[in-house]
């Protein structure tokens, strides 16, 4: 069992070579996928860890804000926004997501591989209450299937009917509901990803 607490991931992102200040990583693919239809406005990466997500968002016009409870992360996040040059155009903020009461909402609200210590669907849900109306939440997470193995504990796996089904009542829609597998380089070493993607928009 792994807590996924605040020491969790300081220690996780200070020694996460792979994700160190200076080396250029990919944007997660589905990011672009998802938004480039969506009307621009404000988002939040949830999670946003050493930023990828966050300045590929801001790069596209987007007002961002990155909010991840790990120090070293958002150090990352920081120097990179400096490198694209976009130095103080995300604004970023350190804080524990399960207590964290931003006490605002955005257009967008995207989540990428985020563990958290309450699961990951009361995260999710407690996510979507920060979606205005209108506007979408955008989940990525590690799919939870005999055949998906892999690196990932059991708990910070997810299935797709159990995503959707945070989406069944009158107040929002499913958009986009799928599962992808996909290779990727992850610090010198080959890894394979089974995913889960939903996209679902807050009805007006």
């Amino acid at each position: 069992m792994h807590d996924f607490d605040k020491a969790y991931w300081e220690n996780h992102w200070a020694r996460a070579t792979g994700h160190t200040p200076g080396r250029e990583l990919p944007v997660n693919p589905y990011l672009p996928a998802e938004t480039q239809h969506l009307p621009v406005g404000t988002a939040l990466d949830a999670g946003c860890g050493a930023g990828v997500e966050a300045v590929w968002l801001a790069q596209h016009g987007w007002q961002v804000t990155g909010a991840d409870i790990s120090a070293p992360a958002l150090a990352a996040a920081t120097s990179r926004t400096e490198q694209a040059g976009l130095a103080g155009q995300v604004e970023w903020v350190e804080a524990d997501l399960t207590r964290w009461e931003p006490g605002r909402t955005w257009d967008l609200v995207v989540t990428n591989y985020a563990h958290p210590t309450i699961g990951q669907l009361a995260f999710y849900q407690r996510l979507a209450s920060w979606v205005v109306p209108g506007g979408s939440m955008l989940i990525v997470g590690h799919l939870h299937a005999p055949h998906a193995g892999g690196d990932h504990p059991v708990e910070a796996t997810v299935t797709r009917s159990g995503i959707t089904g945070l989406f069944t009542g009158p107040g929002w829609q499913v958009d986009a509901s799928y599962e992808n597998t996909r290779t990727v380089d992850a610090g010198g070493r080959t890894v394979q990803l089974h995913d889960v993607i939903v996209r679902a928009h807050r009805r007006p």
